[in-house]
């Protein structure tokens, strides 16, 4: 039986990489320790064995991969979970499997495996609605209640994450800045919040500051709706000139994305008093870069999926903007331009937070249970955001500091505003902003 589980043990170890469900890779133990399994039987390892010539003879002989495997091999076992609810599943199994689970962190370990940055969570925080102030998850009397909610909370992340890939909505809070702006404000970053490429009349877009070198690069930052948000994918449309002649596309080459966190608090606050045309790449720091996506020189909404289901820990985007394609006629230099930018997720909070320790960088996570159970609710019955949530841009108003700018760029009090413009072939603009010919 020994050098079985030892054979067991050194395939597993040998084959990483097989993706067996939890409840094949039991029966392929129990094929391996007998010749039958007993499905009556609910304690995932049950067996019954036969033995004599006729039968007359029966031992019932109870076996738990759990009790007899190492710890290690167990673990990789059920690390193949990629549900959820399939953690729970497993510590309801039976009080072995319990405490296994729970004193093993299954449920952090499948957290950190999918999201490295979690590794630096240094306590966890549980906001207790009924209270007047959190309470440490560690401050419990018992080392195994810790455990206990540990488990608990780090699996409600995880299901958190996973519900949100039916439930996605617009991530995007507000801008904070780009590398280089040519003619602000007209030409802001705040205009990618705004989905068309015309408002009030007037050109919609960014536009970077002309360059004699077709490989620099350009960024931009956004602040996301939370400081936790799981990002499935960032849309981006390059802007057309159609006030130029040929009516040029200025796209970039390629797309890169990270997402992060200040370094500091202050450097937080210093953000809120930066102006948005200048660069601010040097506060951050970046926990996630993405691979490198090619862009189109097309007048489209493009959309670039994540592999894989990314948290954002901070609530921070960068967009690297890397090269460029199309060159204006006028000054013969090279420029970057976006019509607008999207980003596809789902924000976690209020139900989870993060605190950024300094000067260590690790984080609090704060868990707010109730909170939660009505977030899960709100994704069940189709809900798409917290009803704190700041509103997606729409054609109707701009976000926030979008808002005030346009107020800012020389728009007269008591003017009557440009209502919006649905012909995009009006001849009279169209001559004028020929006449004009640049960005």
């Amino acid at each position: 039986m020994t050098k079985s589980i030892s054979k067991i043990a050194y395939l597993w170890k040998q084959f990483p990489f097989l993706d067996f469900s939890i409840y094949a890779v039991v029966l392929f133990l129990s094929r391996v320790f007998f010749s039958f399994f007993n499905p009556k039987d609910s304690g995932f390892g049950t067996l019954n064995r036969s033995r004599g010539l006729h039968g007359s003879r029966s031992m019932e002989t109870h076996i738990d991969f759990v009790q007899w495997l190492d710890t290690d091999v167990s673990l990789n076992i059920l690390m193949c979970l990629n549900d959820p609810a399939d953690v729970v599943r497993a510590g309801s199994v039976s009080r072995l499997w319990h405490e296994f689970v729970v004193t093993n962190g299954l449920s952090k370990q499948l957290c950190v495996g999918r999201f490295p940055q979690l590794s630096r969570i240094a306590r966890i925080t549980e906001l207790d609605a009924s209270a007047a102030a959190p309470k440490d998850v560690g401050s419990s009397n018992s080392n195994w209640e810790t455990l206990k909610r540990d488990h608990e909370v780090y699996a409600s992340l995880l299901q958190a994450i996973e519900t949100s890939k039916s439930c996605r909505s617009d991530c995007i809070g507000y801008a904070v800045s780009a590398s280089s702006t040519d003619n602000y404000p007209d030409e802001s970053i705040v205009n990618t919040l705004i989905p068309r490429d015309r408002y009030l009349n007037r050109p919609s877009y960014w536009s970077s500051k002309g360059h004699s070198d077709p490989n620099a690069p350009e960024t931009l930052i956004y602040k996301l709706k939370a400081d936790m948000c799981v990002i499935n994918e960032v849309d981006i449309q390059p802007f057309e000139a159609y006030f130029q002649p040929g009516k040029p596309i200025y796209s970039a080459k390629s797309v890169r994305f990270r997402l992060g966190y200040p370094k500091s608090a202050r450097d937080e606050s210093d953000l809120l008093q930066l102006p948005q045309q200048q660069p601010a790449d040097d506060k951050f720091i970046w926990t996630y870069t993405s691979e490198e996506f090619p862009m189109t020189q097309e007048n489209c909404f493009q959309r670039f999926n994540l592999p894989e289901p990314v948290l954002c820990i901070g609530g921070y985007l960068q967009i690297q903007l890397l090269g460029r394609v199309q060159r204006q006629e006028m000054d013969d230099l090279f420029y970057i331009c976006l019509c607008h930018v999207k980003v596809v997720g789902r924000p976690l909070s209020p139900a989870f937070d993060i605190e950024v320790l300094e000067p260590s960088r690790e984080f609090v996570l704060k868990y707010n249970r109730d909170v939660f159970d009505c977030m899960l609710q709100s994704m069940s019955n189709g809900g798409h955001q917290e009803s704190n949530m700041p509103p997606t841009p729409s054609e109707g108003f701009v976000l926030d500091a979008g808002l005030l700018e346009y107020l800012l760029q020389g728009y007269q009090p008591g003017v009557e505003p440009m209502e919006w413009d649905d012909d995009d072939d009006d001849d009279d603009d169209d001559d004028e902003m020929d006449e004009v010919g640049i960005l």
